[in-house]
C-alpha cells in the first residue's frame, strides 16, 4: 500500500569557531538556538519532519550534533567553543560529505546547510578533512562538490564582505545562495539570524509546493521568480477581466491616478510596481506579473513564491527578464514613479 511521503528535512548549521569569533559566541548560541527553536516550531506547524546537524570548524572540523530530530535538540551552550585558525572548505566539504551517507528511504528527504564564517579560508590545506594537495586543488573540489549535489541539496553560506562573497562564487556557491553579514557586532549576528530563519521559511514552504532544492535562497526579490516556481507553488493566472494594467507617466499620488485614468478607487485594489528596495508589511498582498503575456499572479501564494515569510521584511526590485513584482498599496498618497506601471484589480 503507498501511502502520501513523509518531507523529511536534513538541515545543518555549520559554524565558525575560530578565535576571531570570540566576541560574538554567546550571541552565536542564541542565534543558533533561537533556529533550532523556530525550526521546531515551523516543523510541527507544516507537519515536517526536521533533524538538525551541527558542525563547528577553527583548525580542524568538528561534528557535535549528528541528525538529531529538532524537537530534542540540546542547546549548543556545550558545544560551541572558540578558538584556532579557519577551516572553512574542509568544514563545507566533511558537512556535506557526511551528510551524503544519511539514509533517503521512505520519505521525500531535502538537505540544507547554512555555513556562517567571519573570515577567510586559511587552513583547510593543513585539515585531515580536507583532500591533499595545494589550496586550488581545495577550490576545485569544493567547486565540484557543489555542482554534482542532486537537486534536493542546498547549499548556503554568510560572510563577511563582498571579498568573502566573490571567493566563494569562486568555489561554485551559487551567487545567491551567499549572502554578507555584518561580523564586527552582535546586532550584525542578530540580522544574520533572521536572514538564515527567513530563507529556512522559503526553503520548508517551498517543500509544500514540491520545491526540493534552491539556488536563490537568499534571494527576495524578482530573481526569485520563474516559470517553474510559478508552477510549483501551484500559482493560478488571475482571469484578465479581473484587472487592468495602467501606465504611470508622472509623479502622481496612487489615488489620484487611478480617479484621473477613469477607474474607481478602492482601498486595497492598487498594486505598485516595485522598484526600489523596500519593507513589505505582513499583511500586504503581493501580485506577480509575467512581462510576455502580462499575465497576473497573486494570492498568498504569490508571497511564498518570493520567499517571504509572514513578517514584515525587506525586499529588493532585482531586475527580472520575464516576471514583475507589484505591492498592494493601503495608502492613498502612495507616490507612483513615472514609467512604471499600476496594477488595479476591478
Amino acid at each position: 500500500m503507498s501511502g502520501t511521503q513523509n518531507y523529511i528535512n536534513h538541515v545543518a548549521l555549520v559554524l565558525d569557531a575560530s578565535s576571531s569569533m570570540a566576541h560574538l559566541s554567546g550571541k552565536v548560541i542564541e542565534v543558533a538556538d533561537e533556529q533550532i527553536a523556530y525550526l521546531a516550531r515551523r516543523s510541527r506547524e507544516l507537519d515536517q519532519e526536521t533533524r538538525v546537524t551541527v558542525y563547528v570548524f577553527a583548525s580542524e572540523v568538528e561534528c557535535v550534533v549528528y541528525d538529531k530530530d529538532v524537537l530534542r535538540m540540546p542547546s549548543l551552550r556545550q558545544l560551541y567553543r572558540v578558538g584556532g585558525m579557519t577551516a572553512l572548505l574542509a568544514a563545507t566539504l566533511k558537512s556535506q560529505r557526511e551528510l551524503a551517507q544519511t539514509a533517503q528511504l521512505y520519505g521525500d528527504h531535502s538537505f540544507l546547510t547554512f555555513v556562517l564564517t567571519d573570515g577567510q579560508e586559511n587552513a583547510s590545506h593543513h585539515c585531515p578533512d580536507a583532500p591533499a594537495g595545494n589550496p586550488r586543488a581545495l577550490v576545485a573540489s569544493v567547486a565540484r562538490m557543489i555542482e554534482t549535489q542532486q537537486d534536493n541539496w542546498t547549499l548556503a553560506l554568510l560572510v563577511p564582505d563582498q571579498m568573502g562573497k566573490r571567493e566563494a562564487m569562486r568555489c561554485g556557491f551559487p551567487k545567491d545562495n551567499v549572502a554578507v553579514w555584518d561580523a564586527t557586532s552582535t546586532q550584525g549576528l542578530e540580522e544574520a539570524g533572521q536572514v538564515i530563519q527567513q530563507a529556512t521559511e522559503k526553503f520548508m514552504v517551498g517543500r509544500t509546493q514540491g520545491i526540493r532544492g534552491s539556488r536563490a535562497v537568499f534571494s527576495t526579490g524578482a530573481d526569485a521568480v520563474n516559470e517553474n516556481t510559478i508552477k510549483a507553488a501551484g500559482l493560478a493566472p488571475v482571469d484578465p477581466s479581473e484587472y487592468r494594467l495602467i501606465p504611470v507617466s508622472r509623479d502622481a499620488g496612487i489615488r489620484d491616478w487611478v480617479v484621473e485614468s477613469g477607474h474607481t478607487y478602492r482601498t486595497g485594489g492598487a498594486f505598485y510596481q516595485l522598484s526600489k528596495s523596500e519593507k513589505v508589511q505582513a499583511r500586504k498582498r503581493i501580485a506577480v506579473l509575467e512581462k510576455k503575456t502580462d499575465r497576473v499572479f497573486t494570492g498568498p501564494e504569490a508571497r511564498a513564491l518570493l520567499g517571504l515569510p509572514d513578517v514584515e521584511v525587506r525586499v529588493r526590485p532585482d531586475h527580472n527578464d520575464d516576471f514583475t513584482i507589484f505591492v498592494q498599496s493601503t495608502s492613498v498618497n502612495r507616490k507612483l514613479v513615472p514609467n512604471t506601471r499600476l496594477l488595479l484589480m476591478l
